[in-house]
């Protein structure tokens, strides 16, 4: 039996314990709290994860296995864009046809101050689980070595931190999208890439870059937005300095609606003169001038794998199968052309 060393820095939770012992965070608890219906063997192996992970259980763990509150807590970071919030949505309908209620905190930021007062006024109502839909890299960090007393689903593209995960797949989703400007003859790709922090940003960039590295082309120097339309308009104008690419890989819809502007501004063309991709498919994107191709993100089957996810932590299943991340699918429209 061996515990994760890189974790040694971070204080242990019953969820540790539960993975070094390969069984549920539930028969956990019920080592800890003496009940019976617990295999000899399997509580030799529950007690050797504690003495090797130095666990002292907390008293909200030691709670967890008669919690059965029928209520899940929904932490959500940022602006309530089209994405998360079709994420958030579809957590509350998939706990809704689960049998369960869902109490959710929104906040603008990813503070840690703000995020662990919202987990905990959460953990005061009694939930069950908690997820959290969250971009930011930060937001996952605020929870490391802090024992919530509950199992903790992170809806992001970053495995960092102690959180069950799901995901989409940010990185191969932006492969495929300058794989298919490649494809297209296109050499010289920009990127218009979301705000420094954000892990769906650097997963992109990552993307981007090692898609053009594969293909022996060269990743210029990329321009940064914050996911606005306002912020695409600003940093189109600032590409355009550096003269006219053949292409521009934006990191979201929603600038790329701003690059189109910029582009029309500076009397170019799309696809004609510039050829451009977004990410997202948010409801406008099919409706611009030109309808945009980008990469289309399953946001209501995310939400789903979010609760999923909840349900097989919570029904005491000692090998629960979590969802695999999602591909983004590639949406060919009319803002791309081959040169």
């Amino acid at each position: 039996m061996s515990g994760n060393g890189g974790d040694r820095g971070r204080v242990a939770t019953i969820f540790d314990v539960a993975r070094v012992a390969g069984v549920s965070h539930q028969t956990v608890s019920r080592v800890l709290n003496d009940l019976p219906n617990v295999r000899p063997a399997t509580r030799e192996r529950v007690e050797e994860a504690i003495a090797e992970l130095r666990y002292v259980p907390s008293q909200a763990a030691r709670a967890l296995v008669t919690r059965r509150s029928r209520t899940i807590g929904l932490v959500a970071t940022g602006l309530p864009d089209f994405g998360p919030a079709s994420t958030v949505r579809a957590v509350n309908e998939s706990a809704r046809d689960a049998g369960y209620a869902v109490i959710t905190m929104s906040l603008a930021d990813a503070e840690v101050p703000s995020l662990r007062s919202a987990a905990e006024m959460l953990i005061r109502q009694a939930v069950e689980a908690m997820v959290l839909v969250v971009d930011e890299g930060a937001a996952l960090a605020a929870f490391d070595g802090w024992e919530l007393g509950v199992p903790l689903v992170a809806v992001a593209s970053d495995s960092r931190g102690r959180a069950q995960r799901v995901t989409i797949d940010q990185y191969r989703g932006a492969r495929a999208a300058v794989s298919h400007l490649l494809d297209l003859g296109h050499r010289d790709i920009r990127h218009i890439a979301g705000p420094e922090g954000s892990m769906d940003a650097e997963e992109r960039l990552r993307g981007w870059r090692d898609e053009l590295v594969e293909a022996g082309a060269a990743a210029g120097d990329l321009v940064r937005g914050d996911w606005s339309p306002g912020s695409g308009f600003r940093a189109g104008q600032r590409l355009l300095v550096d003269g006219v690419p053949g292409a521009v890989f934006v990191a979201s819809d929603q600038m790329a609606v701003g690059l189109l502007h910029a582009l029309s501004v500076a009397g170019l063309r799309v696809p004609e003169d510039v050829s451009v991709v977004g990410f997202d498919d948010i409801p406008e994107a099919a409706h611009l001038s030109p309808p945009l191709t980008t990469m289309r993100q399953d946001f209501v089957g995310l939400g789903q794998d979010a609760m999923a996810a909840v349900l097989a932590i919570l029904q005491d299943d000692q090998s629960p199968q979590y969802p695999a991340p999602r591909l983004p699918q590639l949406i060919l429209r009319a803002s791309t052309r081959p040169v």
